[in-house]
Parts: structure tokens; C-alpha cells; sequence
């Protein structure tokens, strides 16, 4: 759901930057004084996981189309809504900057769509309305499925809106509308599955992590090494992996947009404003769609995009991780000497 520039009046990005910023420093000013030393490298291994994660595109069966794992839901109930709005911030403007994944005029508009309904409504309208009074096997899938399906719902509702007052494409909205709203119910019920899976297993070895983040509580003194470790191993061996067997299928953006057009192919309109976007994404990106700069056709040229793929999933796990990492220090940092100058 990665939206491009293309798609975008100035108007509508600009907006959207704004609206995204906005957040942004909310989430900072929530967050300041709650992050503790066990948080901090939650947020950052969390947020290496999902970008790895993203990076794999399911096949949505007959369809022609395929999605991909969100996050937001996820980190927003091991890490609380502001810290999963902040941290899927870095995945998704790591991805734009350095993986050419998404525009830079967009990346508002997909921090926003894919961050703000997960980590603020879905999260408390819903999976904590559903698992606050007793927190079981039944309610945590039932709590995960709707959740996942409202956030992703109003997500691509977000994009479609968005898209059509942009007028940059001769769209039905109601067709588009219809088009977005049903391929991205497949998938945000396997969302819901793989978020469910997750949390469950966490449920399981480390309840407290739930039950804190839940309440709003530091994870001061929780024991988090073995957490950490296997949630690193995930996201090396889905980046380094099982990214390999991503599908080729277009997601279900792209493949709305050419249901509702009608054309094999989107010829779409560029300013010189997106044209500037465009060539200074190409000089930060260091492995653009995630891979080496080359076309794969040989089997030898096959094994290098293979490698390349893996490459960049490492990469890009490691930069998030960092990210993740300097801006929870810096943020408790700020909050630390503000509190000290109010004694």
C-alpha cells in the first residue's frame, strides 16, 4: 500500500506531510518521558522485524495481486500506540530513502495510512476493548482479526481519498473505492493471522510484555534478552531469506489502480517537482526495490538479485534497528533534562 509520488498533487502531500509531522511530534512528546532502557531495544529490533517483514509480498490467490504485512498493529501492542507510530515512521522513510520503496512526496501518506488508524483506533476501539477484561487464546485472535481488518480497511480508504481529490488520475471513486476495499480484506485477515501468531507466542513466554504495555507501563526490570534475540534472529532470517520467495504479483494498490483504469499499464503525469523527488530518491537509494541495479534475466543475474535481495534485507534491518535505537535514546534523553530543569 506503498503509495508513489505520481499519485499525488503537491497539495494533498504537502498536507499529509503536515498531518504526518503533526503526529510525529505528539508521539515524541508521549513517549519522552515513558521509554525506559528495556523499550528502547524493543523498538528498534521491532521495527528491523517489520521491515523485513514487508519486504514479503504474498500471493492473494485468484487474484493476480499480493499484499504485505503492515505492522502497525503489531508494534502498537507490544510497544504502545505513540512508540509503533514513531517506529513504523522509520521503517517506511527508511524504506523510501535508501530501498526507493514508496515516494518521498508520499511518504506522509503512507506513514499516516498505514500508521494512524492500526496505532489509534484499531488498537484501542477495538483489540483493547476486545482483550482488556480477560485475556484469552479466543479473545486475542478475535481482538487481532478485527483489528487488523479495520486498520487496513481504513488505510486504503486513506489512499483511495487521498488519490482522488489529488486528480491526478481519471478515476471512478466508487469503483477504486470497491476495488481497494476488496482485495485488501484478504489481506488484512492473513494481517491478523500473522499479528495473532506473534503476540500469541509472546502471550505465552513473556505475558508481562502485554500486560505492561497494555496498562501503560514501562518494561523497567523485565527480563527481555531471549525476546530480543529471537526477534532479531526473525527478521534476519525473513530479510535475509525469506524475502527470496517474495511474490512478483502487483500489491493491491497497484493492482486497483489498473483494474479501474483498465490498462495494462498506468501512464502517469510528472511535475518538476516530482521529477527533483524522483532523481534525489535515485542518489540516496542504495538498492533500489531491494536489490543491485541490474536486470535479472540469466540465471547467473538470478542468483545475484537473490543476493542482493539479501543484502538489502540486512542492510535495511540493520539501519532501522540503529534508527529505532538513536531516536529512543535521544527522546529519553530530551525528556530526561526537561524533567530535571522542571525540578
Amino acid at each position: 500500500m506503498h503509495m508513489a509520488d505520481a499519485l499525488l498533487s503537491p497539495a494533498v502531500g504537502g498536507i499529509m506531510w503536515a498531518a504526518t509531522g503533526t503526529t510525529i511530534i505528539y508521539c515524541s512528546k508521549k513517549i519522552k518521558h515513558s521509554l525506559d532502557d528495556r523499550k528502547i531495544p524493543l523498538m528498534g529490533v521491532m521495527g528491523a522485524f517489520i521491515f523485513a517483514a514487508q519486504m514479503i509480498n504474498f500471493a492473494i490467490p485468484a487474484t493476480g495481486s499480493s499484499g504485505h504485512l503492515g505492522g502497525g498493529l503489531l508494534l502498537a501492542i507490544l510497544l504502545g500506540p505513540s512508540a509503533a507510530f514513531l517506529t513504523l515512521a522509520s521503517v517506511l522513510t527508511v524504506q523510501a530513502l535508501f530501498f526507493a520503496d514508496g515516494g518521498l512526496l508520499a511518504l506522509g501518506c503512507n506513514i499516516f495510512n498505514l500508521g494512524f488508524a492500526p496505532c489509534f483506533i484499531a488498537y484501542p476501539l477495538i483489540y483493547q476493548r476486545i482483550t482488556r477484561r480477560r485475556l484469552t487464546a479466543g479473545r486475542l485472535l478475535l481482538g487481532t482479526m478485527a483489528a487488523a481488518l479495520v486498520g487496513l480497511q481504513l488505510g486504503s480508504l486513506g489512499v483511495v481519498i487521498q488519490t482522488n481529490i489529488s486528480g491526478m488520475l481519471s478515476l471512478s471513486f466508487s469503483s477504486f473505492l470497491l476495488l481497494m476495499q476488496a482485495i485488501h480484506l484478504p489481506i488484512g485477515i492473513i494481517e491478523g493471522l500473522v499479528t495473532a501468531g506473534v503476540v500469541s507466542f509472546l502471550w505465552r513466554t513473556r505475558p508481562e510484555i502485554l500486560d505492561r504495555t497494555g496498562a501503560d507501563q514501562d518494561l523497567a526490570k523485565l527480563p527481555l534478552r531471549n525476546v530480543l534475540i529471537g526477534l532479531g534472529v526473525a527478521a534476519i532470517l525473513t530479510g535475509g531469506l525469506l524475502s527470496w520467495f517474495a511474490s512478483e504479483n502487483p500489491d493491491g494498490l497497484e493492482w486497483s489502480l489498473l483494474k479501474a483504469t483498465d490498462q495494462p499499464e498506468l501512464h502517469l503525469p510528472a511535475t518538476a517537482g516530482k521529477t527533483r523527488l524522483e532523481k534525489l530518491q535515485e542518489q540516496t537509494a542504495l538498492l533500489p526495490d531491494y536489490g543491485f541495479r541490474q536486470e535479472n534475466q540469466t540465471g547467473t543475474e538470478l542468483a545475484a538479485a537473490k543476493t542482493g535481495t539479501t543484502v538489502a534485507g540486512l542492510v535495511g534491518g540493520a539501519i532501522v534497528l540503529l534508527f529505532g535505537l538513536l531516536l529512543g535514546t535521544i527522546l529519553k534523553k530530551v525528556g530526561r533534562h526537561r524533567g530535571q530543569q522542571n525540578r
